[in-house]
C-alpha cells in the first residue's frame, strides 16, 4: 500500500521546524495550536534539535496564584487585564534568557501565543529592548493557522469531546465551546472597526469565517515575520491529547515570585486601571506599527 501524502501544512511546519529558531503560533482558541505545536516540537526533535517550549496556558499558571486573584480576579473564565500584561511583559524578558542561553547551540523556542484578548501580544510589539532583535530576526516566525470551516467545524466537535471527557490535564482549562463562540465576537469587533477605518462595510457574523479572522491577525502582526498556514484536511481522531507531547521539552514559565513582580511592573505603570482595560481590549491596534 502507497503511503498517504502528507498534508501541505505539516510540510510547511517540519521546514519550519528544521530552518527557524523561533516559531510562535498564533491564532483563535480551537484552531489547532496545541496540536501544531506538538506537531513542531516532535519535527524538531526528530531533526536532533532541543525544544523549548513558550505557551500561555503554561506560563500564566503562575500569575493564577491566589494572592493575586485576591487582587485581580477572573470575571467569566477571564484573566484579569493586569495579569494578561504583566505575564506579556515576563514573556518578552524569557526570550532574551533563552536566546542568550541557547546562542551556540541548535534549540528551537517553539511559543503558544494566541494574542487575541491580550494574551502574549507583547511578542509581536515593536519595543526598543533586548528582546527586539530576536523577535525580529529572519529565523523566528509567526504562524498562524487559518482552518477551512469544514476543519474549524471539526475541531470544535473535538473541543466539546474533550471538554467532557478530558484526555489530559490541561484539557480541563481549554476554552469550552461558548468562550470560542465570546472570543470570535471579540475577533467581529476588531473586524468592525478594521472595516470603519477604511471606510467599508462591516463584516457579517456567519459564524467563523477565515477571511475575517486571517485580516485581524494580518493587522496584529504587521510588525512580524509571520506567515499564514492553511488547514483544508480533516485529521483523524487521535487516540491521545494534544497535549502529550512525544520529545523531550523543556517548559518555560515564571516562579510565583517573578509573576508578582511582573504584577507590580504593570501596577507601577498604569496606575489607571481603566486606561489599561481600553489599551487590553485593544490588543489587535496595539500591536501594529505607530498605533498607540
Amino acid at each position: 500500500m502507497e503511503d498517504m501524502p502528507v498534508a501541505p501544512h505539516i510540510q510547511r511546519l517540519h521546514e519550519l521546524a528544521r530552518t527557524r529558531r523561533m516559531v510562535f503560533i498564533a491564532g483563535l482558541p480551537g484552531v489547532g495550536k496545541s496540536l501544531w505545536l506538538r506537531e513542531l516540537a516532535e519535527a524538531a526533535h526528530s531533526y536532533g534539535r532541543r525544544v523549548s517550549l513558550l505557551q500561555w496556558d503554561v506560563a500564566r499558571q503562575p500569575f493564577d496564584a491566589a494572592v493575586l486573584l485576591a487582587r485581580y480576579p477572573e470575571v467569566d473564565g477571564i484573566t484579569h487585564a493586569v495579569l494578561r500584561n504583566a505575564a506579556g511583559l515576563w514573556a518578552r524578558d524569557a526570550v532574551v534568557s533563552w536566546d542568550a542561553q541557547h546562542r551556540d547551540d541548535d534549540a528551537l523556542l517553539a511559543g503558544e501565543t494566541p494574542l487575541i484578548g491580550h494574551r502574549f501580544v507583547e511578542l509581536a510589539r515593536h519595543a526598543d529592548d533586548d528582546a527586539e532583535p530576536a523577535l525580529a530576526a529572519d529565523t523566528t516566525r509567526f504562524v498562524v493557522p487559518v482552518p477551512s470551516v469544514e476543519v474549524r467545524r471539526a475541531i470544535e466537535d473535538a473541543r466539546a469531546a474533550t471538554t467532557a471527557s478530558p484526555r489530559h490535564e490541561r484539557e480541563r482549562a481549554d476554552a469550552v465551546p461558548n468562550v470560542l463562540r465570546l472570543l470570535w465576537g471579540e475577533l467581529l469587533d476588531a473586524a468592525a472597526q478594521l472595516a470603519a477605518e477604511r471606510g467599508e462595510a462591516p463584516p457579517v457574523d456567519i459564524g467563523y469565517d477565515p477571511n475575517t479572522y486571517l485580516a485581524v491577525f494580518s493587522w496584529a502582526l504587521g510588525e512580524r515575520n509571520w506567515e499564514p498556514l492553511p488547514v483544508e484536511v480533516v485529521l483523524p481522531s487521535q487516540p491521545r491529547s494534544v497535549y502529550d507531547i512525544d520529545a523531550p521539552v523543556v517548559d518555560l514559565a515564571p516562579t510565583e515570585s517573578e509573576a508578582e513582580a511582573y504584577v507590580a511592573r504593570v501596577e507601577r505603570e498604569y496606575p489607571d486601571l481603566e486606561a489599561l482595560r481600553r489599551e487590553t481590549a485593544a490588543w489587535w491596534r496595539s500591536a501594529m506599527r505607530g498605533q498607540q
